[in-house]
């Protein structure tokens, strides 16, 4: 069994510097567009290569997040940036666009692809699709406990990469659209706002960071995933700094080597936790409070354990409140109210972050002046603006701060070749043939959430209807005759996006008898659907979380079998039109009225007693728990069933009215339904993305 790898984050040459300092084994970094951070500062192409030739010389690997989706205008970009990388000394790129790795797998097969945890596999179904598309590594879904994580290892030869450190997303990773939601700067384009890290208020005036996960810390279940066979160690972390780097990747070292000495073999009883040194190391990264998030299983799951909606949305060690301020000499001093005190109390030279109590602003400052007064208290000099009642964090202190090791030249190092000015070739898509369009008919698709909200919609009957249906409602279609209202020929299934390896066996077990029942048509959103409905008497469509924002991912997922797409919910008309031409349109459905799920949480469980709740812009929206899942909808809807005169005429033929999520209610479904068909204006709603699309600097 080979050595597991421990790989580290790097944000800018400093942090890797002080990856390879600190003994990581690979590090992986962005170069300046299309990676998951580019709020960070990232590599220049010389940077980069001078990142790569030092590393190489140390024995290490160096991997290029690719991990963005493109945009077909895009196209040409993508393509240059994979040619110049497939001539670089690159180690392997993380990608999560399907588009990315149609054309990394067709124009650059040299080039070693990981799948990105953005591109949500969470189980050995989906993982050995990617493998079998060329894929040589899988960084699986963050929300799989230690039973699944070793269920996928035993199913799959693919390579495995498991994140152990930092921080988490409350939504399943790649399927937040919270912040695309805010103002275009996606998840999926790197541009997170963190909508998860905001204060919010409820219905009955309670505030809190509701959302905000604490940090992840596997240190000590180490030895475990050694056991387990996971082939790489992650540390989340490119928007760090160097010094965090360095503590987390020293910590984690001095764990896996001293796990790797106490069982060297792999196979013993499981060795005793990590050093104490090593937990002793983390107690300086000045990061949030910890979790092992749902490493333990989902029976054990306790959102209390990895949320903590006391804390803002920052990170660093609390040191207290603002007391009150004075100003000397032009500068504006506070008294720290807290536990901090003596040598926990900041010093000259250390630096902290203010946090208005409001959460409408925050700062990081490097302390230059402390005075202490006779009862403990004590004065800190800070920007001007913040007041009484301000949280203060001690983010980093001076004397933790060290200098790496120059891994990157400081100058005088020239890239060899930059990207040049090549076209993308262009790539083929199969059209459906006649016999699949008679399959889901031309028209509107009403979807709900629920066999219950499907007796709703016998109200105004659609084209088809289509149940956003989870493990429970699936069992029930399989196991009840006549549980619907619909035949099963005028039923789609649309099956949920995440789908853990947990699912496996029992979906295994349920679609065949939906498929006996007469349940043949799907909508998958998961590269496992696609897997489990393989060889059997059944179609599908791909769903919106199996993002076609580009030819080469509806190129890649028409190689899987599929024929049909619904557009995702982030797309605008100018790019989807660029996407598809006008003989292909027939086979996409467009979504013309939904409540967008901006968050989808898993382990939630009712944590919550409210529903409505709202932002400091007095922005509204609804907490939907379920039993799998819970969910984060804005009040206000996304619509543009106005539209659909212009759409039909560019030659789209199919839609989806989307009432999944909130309970539904009659007059509100028959009223929506009109609305549609007459393709008037709805008030109290918005268009979400349909019109500027993706934020982009110009827009700025």
């Amino acid at each position: 069994m080979r050595k597991p790898e421990l790989l580290a984050p790097a944000g800018s040459v400093e942090a890797l510097n002080a990856a390879a300092d600190g003994g990581a084994d690979a590090v992986y970094l962005g170069l300046k567009a299309f990676n998951a951070r580019m709020r960070s500062a990232n590599f220049t192409f010389a940077q980069f290569e001078g990142a790569a030739r030092g590393l190489h010389r140390c024995g290490r690997r160096v991997y290029v997040a690719l991990n963005t989706v493109f945009e077909q205008r895009e196209a040409d970009r993508m393509y240059q940036t994979l040619k110049y990388l497939a001539d670089s000394p690159c180690d392997g790129i993380i990608v999560q666009d399907f588009g990315v790795l149609k054309m990394a797998r067709s124009c650059f097969p040299s080039l070693k692809i990981h799948a990105s945890t953005q591109m949500n596999a969470a189980s050995s179904k989906a993982v050995n699709l990617l493998s079998k598309e060329g894929v040589t590594r899988a960084v699986l879904a963050r929300e799989l406990c230690f039973e699944e994580l070793k269920a996928a290892r035993e199913n799959t030869n693919i390579e495995l990469e498991v994140f152990v450190h930092g921080a988490l997303c409350v939504s399943v990773s790649g399927l937040c659209l919270f912040s695309s939601y805010l103002g275009g700067k996606s998840a999926n384009r790197g541009l997170c706002t963190q909508a998860c890290r905001r204060l919010y208020s409820t219905d009955d005036d309670e505030s809190g960071y509701y959302f905000s996960p604490r940090d992840l810390q596997l240190l000590d279940r180490i030895p475990d995933l050694i056991r387990a066979g996971i082939d790489s160690f992650k540390i989340e972390g490119r928007m760090k700094s160097a010094d965090y780097v360095g503590c987390v990747v020293r910590a984690y070292r001095l764990a896996l080597d001293a796990a790797l000495e106490a069982a060297p073999d792999c196979v013993t009883d499981t060795p005793e936790a990590a050093p104490y040194g090593a937990a002793e190391m983390l107690k300086n990264d000045f990061a949030r409070e910890k979790t092992v998030f749902h490493f333990d299983g989902r029976e054990k799951d306790d959102a209390g354990g990895w949320l903590n909606p006391d804390q803002d949305g920052g990170t660093g060690v609390r040191l207290g409140c603002i007391a009150g301020t004075r100003k000397k000499d032009g500068v504006t001093y506070a008294r720290i109210t807290g536990e901090a005190r003596g040598a926990d109390a900041p010093r000259a030279g250390d630096s902290v972050r203010i946090h208005r109590s409001n959460d409408s602003e925050r700062a990081a400052h490097k302390v230059r002046r402390v005075e202490y007064g006779a009862d403990g208290s004590y004065w800190i000099d800070i920007p001007a603006g913040f007041a009484t009642g301000d949280n203060v964090y001690l983010i980093n202190k001076k004397e933790t701060s060290r200098r790496y090791r120059p891994v990157v030249p400081e100058s005088g190092n020239k890239h060899s070749k930059p990207p040049g000015f090549d076209k993308a070739p262009p790539v083929k898509i199969p059209a459906a043939d006649k016999r699949r369009h008679k399959e889901f008919p031309e028209g509107l698709y009403a979807c709900v959430s629920s066999i219950e909200d499907a007796y709703i919609a016998q109200s105004v009957k659609p084209a088809a209807l289509v149940i956003a249906a989870g493990a429970k409602t699936l069992n029930r279609l399989a196991n009840e005759k006549k549980a619907l209202p619909f035949k099963p020929e005028n039923a789609v299934l649309s099956l949920p996006p995440y789908f853990a390896e947990g699912d496996t066996a029992a979906y295994e077990d349920t679609l065949p008898k939906l498929i006996a029942a007469g349940y043949t048509r799907y909508e998958a959103n998961n590269l496992a659907h696609i897997q489990l409905l393989k060889n059997k008497d059944a179609v599908f469509i791909c769903g919106p979380y199996l993002y076609t924002f580009n030819r080469y991912a509806v190129s890649f997922l028409s190689g899987c079998g599929a024929r049909f797409f619904v557009t995702p919910l982030e797309n605008n008309r100018q790019n989807l039109e660029r996407v598809f031409a006008p003989e292909e349109r027939g086979g996409v459905f467009i979504t013309v009225f939904t409540y967008p799920k901006l968050f989808r949480i898993r382990g939630l469980n009712g944590f919550y007693g409210f529903s409505g709740f709202r932002d400091s812009r007095d922005e509204r929206f609804r907490l939907v728990n379920g039993g799998e899942e819970s969910l984060v909808v804005p009040e206000k809807p996304f619509s543009i069933v106005d539209k659909i005169p212009f759409l039909k005429a560019a030659g789209f033929r199919r839609f989806i009215v989307d009432f999944s999520g909130p309970p539904l209610r009659k007059h509100d479904y028959k009223n929506m339904m009109k609305a549609a068909s007459l393709h008037a204006p709805i008030g109290g709603t918005g268009r979400f993305n349909w019109k500027d699309g993706f934020f982009t600097a110009k827009q700025a």
